[in-house]
């Protein structure tokens, strides 16, 4: 069965490491913030100047003027900071990012992003993405593993503008997480109930597959 928007951001946040500053982008990587481990601080960065990022408020926290990159209100954590976007994007450019997780529209096996647009449709557009996949190492995609129509977003070569080149090495779709090397997408865990020919399937690169791939797990 495939993953919710909910468990995809579960399995992102099993990434988390304790001391770790984390930038989440638009769309379910946002929902990471819900997920946080117990027994580890992370510091979650935002592009428009926050640091330390709490979870989605309640009704009765929300504060108008509080938002993220993808203007959605959120809460501050013990020790958050706000500063100016420029301050921000000289954290995101020098480097000092350790974990990025971002969305995508297609990702292709030389680990290029498409993320930021589709002709003839209204996208929000780059906002941050291009000086994330440039100034991280450590980023992980997650998006679903087919498009509505049953049409693989896991390429050869991306046919959308890109966002970055050669940046991406960890993919989790609804159905799978791949590590991209080589050229070609290696399948390291499925969603539970996902069959492997499923996967094979819906992946139009190149895809590896060792003889043992196991379920992803989920604490309950």
């Amino acid at each position: 069965m495939a993953l919710s928007r909910e468990q995809l951001a579960q399995r992102v946040a099993q990434e988390l490491q304790d001391g770790y500053y984390v930038n989440l982008g638009i769309g379910i990587p946002t929902l990471v913030a819900n997920y946080i481990p117990h027994g580890i601080e992370v510091m979650l960065q935002s592009e428009n100047g926050l640091l330390g990022m709490g979870q989605f408020p309640t009704e009765e926290e929300i504060d108008a003027d509080l938002i993220n990159a993808g203007k959605q209100t959120v809460t501050m954590a013990t020790g958050a900071a706000i500063f100016d976007s420029a301050e921000s994007f000289a954290m995101i450019r020098g480097g000092h990012v350790d974990l990025t997780v971002l969305g995508a529209f297609e990702v292709d096996t030389q680990g290029n992003i498409a993320s930021y647009m589709i002709p003839g449709k209204l996208i929000k557009g780059m906002g941050g993405a291009m000086d994330l996949v440039a100034g991280a190492d450590n980023i992980i995609v997650t998006m679903t593993h087919a498009s509505k129509h049953g049409v693989s977003k896991l390429l050869t070569k991306c046919t959308l503008p890109l966002t970055g080149k050669a940046c991406i090495k960890r993919v989790l779709t609804d159905l799978a997480l791949m590590e991209i090397k080589q050229d070609k997408f290696h399948l390291i865990e499925r969603a539970p109930g996902v069959s492997i020919e499923e996967i094979i399937t819906l992946t139009a690169g190149e895809i590896v597959v060792p003889e043992h791939v196991p379920e992803m797990f989920f604490q309950t």
